[in-house]
Order: C-alpha cells, then sequence, then structure tokens
C-alpha cells in the first residue's frame, strides 16, 4: 500500500498498541551492526539475514535462518545478541514525530508492545529520549514470538480492550501479521511497512494526530 494520498480517518478506538523498533525509535544501525557480527560468525550472507530479522525475537529469527540447530542454542545465541544490542546504542533515535505522539497519549489508554525485551527496550527508548508507555508488553511476557498475536492480545488484555477496539502501530512484515491475527486494524508506519497492506501507512508519526472523545474513545487523523 502506497503512503495515504488524502486525509484518512479510524475511528471507534479505544486504545493504542505500539511496536519499538522501526515504529517509535529507529534502531536500524545497531540492529545491522549487531546482526551482521552474528551473520559473519556462522557464515551467513549479512543481506540476507538482515531481510528477515525485523520483528521478531532473536531466537526466532535464528531458527529461521537455521531451521536445524537446536533451540538451546538458538537461546543462548539470543542471549548474547541481547547483551550486544543493549551495550550498543550509538545511532539510536526517535522516529520522527514520536515524541509529539508519545506526549499526546500521555493521558490515553496505550502500551508498548515490543520483541525486545526489558533491558533493551529500556535502554532504546532511553537513548532516544522518549517517555516509556505504562503498560509495557516485551519478549518476557510471552512464550511465543510476531507473528504469532499473544504479544498484542496481552496489551490489550492489560489495558483492560477488546482486541477490535485498538489499533496497532507497526513497520515489520511479522508486526503487522500478528496484529491482523489478533484482530486489530493497524497503522504501517515507515518503508518496511508499505508493503503489507496496513489499514493505513505513514511515512512516520508527524502524519498522526490523536484526538479524544467525550465518550473516552479515540479517533485517528492521518495526514498525506
Amino acid at each position: 500500500m502506497a503512503p495515504t494520498s488524502t486525509p484518512q480517518t479510524i475511528g471507534a478506538v479505544k486504545a493504542l498498541l505500539l511496536d519499538m523498533d522501526g515504529t517509535l525509535v529507529n534502531s536500524d544501525a545497531v540492529v545491522e551492526r549487531c546482526w551482521r557480527r552474528w551473520a559473519a560468525e556462522h557464515g551467513l550472507d549479512g543481506d540476507s539475514v538482515i531481510s528477515v530479522v525485523h520483528g521478531r525475537q532473536g531466537h526466532a529469527t535464528m531458527a529461521v535462518l537455521l531451521p536445524d540447530r537446536p533451540h538451546e542454542e538458538n537461546l543462548a545465541d539470543n542471549a548474547r545478541m541481547l547483551a550486544w544490542e543493549t551495550s550498543d546504542v550509538e545511532g539510536v533515535v526517535p522516529i520522527a514525530g514520536a515524541p509529539a505522539f508519545l506526549a499526546s497519549l500521555a493521558r490515553l489508554p496505550h502500551a508498548l508492545v515490543t520483541s525486545a525485551d526489558r533491558g533493551l527496550s529500556q535502554a532504546r527508548m532511553d537513548a532516544a529520549a522518549l517517555p516509556m508507555p505504562r503498560v509495557r508488553v516485551t519478549a518476557e511476557s510471552v512464550s511465543a514470538s510476531k507473528p504469532d498475536p499473544e504479544g498484542f492480545l496481552k496489551g490489550a488484555a492489560e489495558l483492560g480492550f477488546a482486541p477490535a477496539d485498538c489499533v496497532a502501530f507497526e513497520d515489520s512484515e511479522v508486526g503487522i501479521a500478528a496484529a491482523r491475527a489478533a484482530g486489530m486494524r493497524v497503522v504501517g508506519v515507515g518503508p518496511r511497512a508499505a508493503t503489507h497492506a496496513p489499514t493505513a501507512h505513514v511515512r512516520d508519526l508527524t502524519q498522526v494526530r490523536v484526538e479524544a472523545l467525550p465518550d473516552g474513545g479515540l479517533t485517528l487523523h492521518i495526514a498525506p
């Protein structure tokens, strides 16, 4: 789907569920550094690895790339990867519009739903100088990685709303698939999201305005 070319609204919304990497935070530089390092260790093509890492937990990505390797080895490598990524925040910056967007949600129902663990999510949100949502669903919170809908379903449940009343913000193919599987509408953010048929697509968060309604609902206004 091409970026929205006319103004659009998404109504009948009660809560927003927000991915982190690629949606609120641009961490592409560190993701590439760490995963290319891992690819080189395993004799894999770096470009091929980068093409599948976005949105998934690390061990799930490793299972896709090395399907015959024991799960325990993927978990061990995932722990190393999390340590690398958490300690490397060089180049981590907010997605355009993210500071104002999150500020506008301060008193509204929203949650972070990320494949990062608590330590990594805190490190990246801090590096981007973004406030951490009160409700946070991280890798430790779920038994299955995106594209499984578990994280989004837990986020909706913790906020106290039905999945159909929530809108997810996502940048990756597996994230959009997870939100759709949870029964949610999706605002796709950035170039990775454009080809995966989100409900609406934006270049960045400068195009999104959230209107709080008197009945407690929300309307999303998507600018061209």
